[in-house]
């Protein structure tokens, strides 16, 4: 009987295990994929735009396995004639020796092992070259520029679009070659075709024909790398600025010529080796490459920098610093921008001020990037609604008067449910979507509370009287915001909390009617994307029906990028009501790093501020931008659309032909749409730290620096802490570094025989390593001039205070500082809005609003008082018209709106005073009878009467002697 070996019968499960878990791997990295794309397909199938998926997919593909099997053939054709022309007998060492083992255990697998090792480097250069997609689609349907460069008189789309494409392609076949050549001489060393330790011949004739030939075509390749270098000086830093300078057109074009030469007679040289056999040739080539390289390509141009250019860089520069100028203000936009001098005054007359009936009257009181959380706490309704912390401000016509408002779309926050309400039923059945749109004028709040007035709000959207919206809206429903939720499923079993009904507690509810989302119509789709949010409930639920529909990539930004990726984005998408449907609109832009001459930027760093630190931008080099797209999202349907804006740009015509008609024209844009369009910040932005250089025009004076200017440091950042600090030492430094202060908009009426209110973008500039002012700078949106850049500059021999001194006087001034003391008495905390300049009457107008919210509990801003200064006077009153006539005199005013619905005009309103004084009693009287009564409802809402009453009190007080009157402020240092 024969004694089984325990685990004899045992190695038959390891064999089946390896392919069993490989092949399960596959499944799953091959069916996740599938999923990926099936429900990418299906989502640009519902947003309309499948072409952009279908195009991306197939140039993909069409790039993975082109590349892919040029690099597997390439490097699995030059193994296989390695081995083929290995020698037939090896002489005898200890080398070989040893080799020969490996060549026993290589050489029964020869095949799979080739197969497997030219698959991987065909699989990492496929991918590589898909990734490179948009590359290939900008080469493919490149569109010319119409203009040539300075030095080779090259169309501008050749290094935009053609030269990035040949640069990757280069490197593709260097990367190949060189691959080839390693896999190779190790495939000849394995069998013996190279023999370093062996005595007699190192080198077989098979495998020096094999790799002469391969060191020929990398060296050929090199001699196009050196011609293609010639068209990459456009883009040298070896120069004063960007762009070929004077050592790169005097020398290194010269070498780079040269070197082309010499590279195509050692290529030449390498390929002789094939006949000559001596080994001699080859090294001797590739040493007088090397040689060359260094001499001609390294030591002449650094000779040239130092000794011909460093002494007189002005002069020698000059022509090519000219180049970069034009070059440089052509790519960013900024080159049909106006500049005019502008000698500010500081004293200006009642009867200048009171024909300005463009900028004073409309003056931003409201500074959207603080009132986020007064909007939600009078305008969320609903403990499931909010806003987003910096709100927008767009321009509606109102009464027959157009203005500027501070808009919010009233969104759905499912971070503000309680725990017990957040089940997956609730998160994706139930709180679905958001519900209104809200509007408050940014000229005018309630001077009693301190609120904004609210022209537009409530659910259902009301007017500030409670009577209809002002601004029709025909579907306040928001399912598609800022906000939204990853997913949402509608039109379920489960009714959609859609907030109040009326005036009761009752929850109205909704059911979705629209066209947006994916139809889970049946088994497969709901499995689908059960699979890709990973959530059985989708699958499993009841409460989802044949009519059903999934939501998902809500975002308004993140849905154009999608449908547009070759577009970078304003990270500020703003919600706009256009023919009662609410909009958001963002501004698209196209960008390129290849024009020549042009100084280069980092996107996400130009465009980082006190409000946004450059997040959501990409950090990519460009020196080309247009706002070539217009895109809309519709907040019901989810509909993208992407609007032509800028018809000449080439980049966009080039993508158009890549993508036909995902691109509606220009002239489909309505007359009522093209009114909310701004003119995006982050545009500005880019072109106005260009700008605080590129205004210089003389290439001596650029050389020199003498005029540049900087964007201040946001003063309000620094106020802000140096208000509520509790510490008494601590001042407002003007030199301080800091986030750069925003462009803010407002509605500007420059000076000029054709002078309009038009609503604009504006920034100041201050000089170079100064805190003065040197230019005012602004950008209409208006239709009618959208685009138009005006800068005011300053004369160099005037001093006019910049933002930073200006806060700095502000804090510095004894009886605004006690002022804002007072103010942050009683657990309050002060926040400083936005500085505004303003060019009124000849002069410069500063204006800083100032609001108070408590330390702690319910934090929600609500606006005080306004300091406002012109010149040398600063004054510090609860409204503009009272600021406006404690600086210019008693009746400046008189051309101002209302300060709101139930404001008094002035502080000493005696009346008024007696009235606020009335209403506290009675509260306070109210309120102790029905404690007395134990009705604490009644209660409650007098408490609320009385703190009213009492906030509208002291703001009727009279103020501190003082506080509120102009007094003169020290001079501004020189510049």
């Amino acid at each position: 009987m024969a004694v089984r070996t325990p685990g004899a019968g045992l190695p038959a499960r390891p064999r089946l295990l390896a392919p069993v878990i490989v092949v399960s791997a596959l499944v799953l990295v091959i069916g996740g994929i599938a999923v990926a794309l099936y429900t990418d397909l299906l989502w640009y199938r519902e947003v309309g735009f499948s072409k952009v998926f279908v195009g991306v997919l197939r140039t993909k593909v069409m790039l993975f396995f082109a590349f892919g099997l040029v690099m597997a053939t390439l490097v699995g054709t030059n193994i296989a004639i390695a081995y083929r022309v290995r020698p037939p007998f090896r002489p005898m060492s200890l080398e070989q020796q040893n080799l020969e083992r490996y060549r026993v255990a290589v050489e029964p697998f020869l095949r799979p092992v080739l197969l497997v090792a030219s698959g991987v480097f065909g699989l990492f250069a496929g991918l590589s070259a898909a990734s490179r997609w948009q590359v290939w689609l900008l080469w493919r349907h490149s569109t010319s520029f119409g203009v040539t460069d300075a030095q080779f008189h090259k169309d501008i789309s050749y290094y935009a679009m053609t030269y990035p494409f040949q640069r990757f392609l280069l490197g593709f076949l260097l990367t190949a070659v060189i691959l080839s050549l390693l896999v190779a001489g190790a495939t000849h060393y394995l069998f013996g075709g190279l023999r370093l330790q062996t005595v007699g011949d190192k080198v077989s004739p098979a495998a020096r024909v094999h790799l002469s030939v391969l060191l020929g075509v990398v060296v050929l390749l090199k001699a196009v790398a050196y011609w293609l270098d010639r068209y990459g000086l456009a883009f040298s830093l070896r120069g004063v600025v960007q762009g070929a300078s004077y050592t790169d057109v005097n020398s290194v074009l010269p070498a780079k010529t040269i070197l082309v030469g010499i590279a195509v007679i050692c290529a030449l040289l390498f390929f002789a080796n094939i006949v000559v056999r001596n080994i001699l040739l080859p090294a001797g080539a590739l040493g007088l490459l090397v040689v060359s390289a260094v001499v001609i390509g390294g030591v002449y141009p650094a000779y040239t920098q130092q000794f011909r250019v460093k002494p007189n860089e002005v002069q020698r520069e000059a022509p090519y610093i000219s180049r970069n100028i034009a070059a440089t203000r052509a790519a960013y936009g900024i080159d049909a921008a106006t500049i005019e001098q502008y000698a500010a005054k500081t004293d200006v007359s009642q009867a200048v001020l009171r024909g300005d009936t463009g900028t004073i009257p409309n003056a931003r009181l409201l500074d959207p990037n603080v009132l986020g959380p007064t909007f939600s706490q009078y305008q969320s309704i609903k403990q499931y609604y909010g806003f987003n912390a910096s709100l927008d401000i767009d321009r509606y016509r109102i009464d027959g008067e157009t203005k500027d408002y501070i808009v919010a779309a009233r969104e759905l926050e499912q971070g503000r449910l309680s725990q017990d309400q957040r089940n997956w039923i609730n998160l994706h059945l139930t709180y679905t979507h958001g519900n209104g749109f809200v509007a408050a004028p940014a000229s005018t709040f309630d001077a009693s509370t301190g609120r904004p007035v609210f022209a537009v709000g409530n659910i259902p959207p009301t007017g500030p009287d409670g009577g209809s919206s002002p601004i029709e809206i025909k579907q306040p429903r928001i399912y598609y915001g800022e906000q939204s939720p990853d997913y949402s499923i509608v039109n379920t079993t489960q009714a959609e909390i859609d907030g109040p009904a009326g005036k009761s507690d009752a929850q109205a509810t909704n059911h979705y009617d629209g066209t947006g989302g994916i139809a889970l119509n049946s088994a497969a789709r709901k499995l689908l994307y059960a699979l890709k949010f990973r959530e059985k409930n989708l699958l499993l639920s009841s409460a989802l029906t044949g009519g059903s529909k999934l939501m998902y990539i809500r975002e308004p930004r993140a849905r154009v990028q999608k449908v547009a990726p070759f577009l970078q984005l304003d990270k500020d998408p703003y919600p706009a009501v256009v023919d009662g449907q609410i909009l958001w609109i963002i501004d698209g832009y196209t960008t390129s790093a290849g024009f020549p001459y042009a100084q280069r930027s980092s996107f996400g760093d130009v465009t980082a501020d006190s409000t946004n630190r450059g997040q959501g931008l990409a950090q990519a080099q460009v020196n080309y931008i247009r706002n070539s797209v217009k895109a809309t999202v519709d907040a019901y349907t989810g509909k993208v659309t992407l609007y032509t804006w800028d018809e000449k740009d080439p980049v966009l015509k080039t993508w158009a032909k890549a993508f036909p008609g995902i691109l509606t024209p220009k002239s489909k844009v309505s007359a009522e749409l093209e009114s909310h369009f701004r003119y995006p910040e982050d545009l500005f932005k880019v072109q106005r730290e260009v700008l605080a250089k590129y205004h210089v025009l003389d290439a001596k004076a650029f050389y020199n620096k003498e005029d540049f200017w900087d964007v201040p440091a946001d003063p309000a950042t620094q106020a802000n802490n140096v208000i509520n600090s509790s510490s008494t030492q601590s001042t407002i430094n003007p030199n301080a570094s800091g986030p750069a202060q925003p462009p803010y908009y407002a509605v500007l009426q420059l000076p000029g025989p054709d002078a309009k209110p038009l609503f604009s973008l504006t920034t100041s500039f201050v000089a170079r390593g100064n805190t003065n002012l040197s230019a005012f700078a602004s950008v209409s949106s208006d239709p009618g001039s959208y685009g138009q850049i005006r800068v005011l500059q300053v004369p160099r021999n005037t001093v006019i205070n910049g933002p930073g001194q200006v806060a700095s006087l502000y804090e510095a001034r004894q009886e605004i500082s006690s002022a804002l003391s007072l103010l942050r008495q009683g657990g309050s905390q002060v926040v400083l809005g936005n500085l505004l300049t303003l060019p009124v009457g000849g002069g410069l107008l500063y204006l800083e609003p100032v609001y108070t919210q408590a330390s702690n509990g319910l934090q929600y801003p609500l606006l005080q008082d306004v300091i406002v200064s012109f010149g040398d006077k600063i004054v510090f009153q609860p409204t503009l018209g009272a600021a406006l006539d404690a600086l210019f005199g008693k009746g400046t005013s008189s051309g101002l709106p209302s300060p709101g619905p139930s404001a008094s005009p002035g502080p000493t309103a005696s009346g008024d005073l007696a009235a606020a004084i009335a209403a506290a009693d009675a509260a306070f009287r109210a309120g102790q009878e029905a404690l007395k009564n134990g009705d604490f409802a009644a209660y409650g809402a007098a408490q609320k009467d009385l703190q009213a009453a009492l906030e509208r009190l002291a703001k009727l007080s009279p103020k501190p002697a003082g506080s509120r009157g102009a007094s003169p402020s020290p001079s501004a240092s020189p510049r």
